[in-house]
């Protein structure tokens, strides 16, 4: 029925408020990957429009701690809040089989331990998903058949990387193992070991996680330091020799035919030097070194300045998940919680225009506004943090297609 109506103007009215549902539409499997996702994450930290979920029971007794010590009514009446003892027998029995205890969501204390949690939780996602992206440039190396950036690009990167930021990442989960509710008191802190292992030394009053840390950590820190001068130099001074070496006379101007009919040599794009090695070829004669060593230099500088910026970068996951609750939270204790108050039919009553507007609210700024939000972020990182670590733009060279002036006569 759109294509007969007649005239651009009505064709063009009825054409574009359907573009944002096509958008909608194209981009459906990521709306569910998100959707997924974001119901593993409320799993993992046991939200549910603010709310914790008991799905397991609580590793919490409160009535050990009651009757050990023995808290009597008057005592309960002038004390609001009350503290859970580890050290009591009975009291913590052990971790919370998934996600987070929904004992958690009644503490006082609840931001500090969740924020602490969360935290650590983006920086073992980010460490991660920039080594998956450096493991990625290992197959562009394969096509290119330039297997010595296996060697002396793709190992430095990935021990820089693993030396100190993986290294952060086993410090997180050995004091997660290491230490219980019983001795949490003297778990050491990893942020300033983490500092003083760029410092080579150690804290007095900051007890080590494990016998021979320092050592390690020095270790560490001198292969990492090791690797930039590889990663810098190992590229350049490969080419350079490699040209420098008596080779056999090679073709460079064979051309590959890329669309289906195409004769070998009639190719509009470029020549298959450029194509699979972007014009770098190492036989090439036009080989520019002081190039080379530009490019690779700040390749070496934004490899590993960026492996520091990209990880604090991947707390703005810790930062969203942060809003995300107290926006729940809010919503629920402003709204949704005054339709609870009448317990007689007029509350009941009550209760259904203010369901209608948590509803309306919570589709409005959580899912909608926080979802763009989320989804904004979510390609930053993937643009930014991510392809950074694999992606080259530099493909197929740009040769628009034209008839010759001949062709018209």
């Amino acid at each position: 029925m759109a294509w007969g109506r007649g005239g651009s103007e009505g064709l063009g009215s009825l054409i574009c408020p359907r573009q944002i549902w096509l958008t909608f539409f194209e981009g459906r499997y990521l709306i569910l990957l998100m959707g997924a996702f974001s119901i593993y994450t409320g799993f993992i930290y046991n939200e549910c429009f603010s709310k914790a979920t008991v799905i397991f029971p609580s590793a919490w007794s409160v009535a050990t701690m009651a009757n050990h010590s023995s808290w009597s009514s008057a005592y309960l009446a002038t004390h609001p809040s009350l503290t859970l003892d580890p050290n009591v027998t009975g009291v913590f029995r052990g971790p919370y089989p998934f996600g987070i205890d929904p004992i958690w969501s009644l503490a006082t204390n609840h931001l500090n331990f969740l924020n602490s949690f969360k935290m650590k939780m983006s920086v073992v996602l980010g460490i991660v998903h920039m080594g998956f992206g450096v493991v990625l440039g290992v197959f562009n190396h394969l096509h290119f058949k330039q297997q010595h950036r296996l060697v002396l690009e793709f190992l430095p990167e990935m021990i820089f990387l693993l030396a100190l930021f993986g290294y952060l990442v086993f410090l997180i989960f050995y004091k997660w193992i290491k230490f219980s509710a019983a001795n949490s008191l003297v778990a050491p802190s990893i942020l300033i070991h983490f500092i003083d292992m760029f410092l080579f030394t150690s804290n007095a009053e900051n007890i080590p996680l494990y016998q021979g840390q320092v050592p390690v950590q020095m270790v560490l820190v001198v292969l990492a330091l090791a690797s930039v001068p590889v990663l810098l130099l190992g590229t350049p001074l490969y080419l350079w020799c490699r040209r420098r070496a008596p080779t056999a006379p090679v073709a460079t101007g064979e051309q590959e035919p890329l669309l289906d009919g195409q004769e070998a040599g009639n190719s509009v794009n470029a020549t298959k030097e450029d194509v699979e090695s972007g014009g770098h070829n190492p036989d090439a004669k036009h080989l520019d070194f002081s190039e080379i060593f530009m490019h690779q230099a700040i390749h070496t500088i934004e490899y590993c300045l960026g492996c520091v910026s990209n990880t604090a970068s991947y707390l703005r996951l810790w930062a969203l998940s942060l809003a995300h609750a107290q926006l729940s939270e809010v919503l629920w204790t402003m709204v949704m919680r005054n339709g609870f108050v009448g317990l007689s039919y007029v509350g009941g009553v009550v209760l259904v225009p203010v369901f209608a507007a948590f509803a309306v609210l919570t589709v409005a700024i959580l899912l909608v506004m926080e979802g763009l939000s989320a989804f904004l972020h979510a390609l930053r990182l993937h643009w930014v943090e991510f392809q950074n670590k694999f992606y080259v733009g530099a493909g197929y060279k740009l040769c628009p297609f034209a008839f010759a002036p001949d062709t018209w006569e």
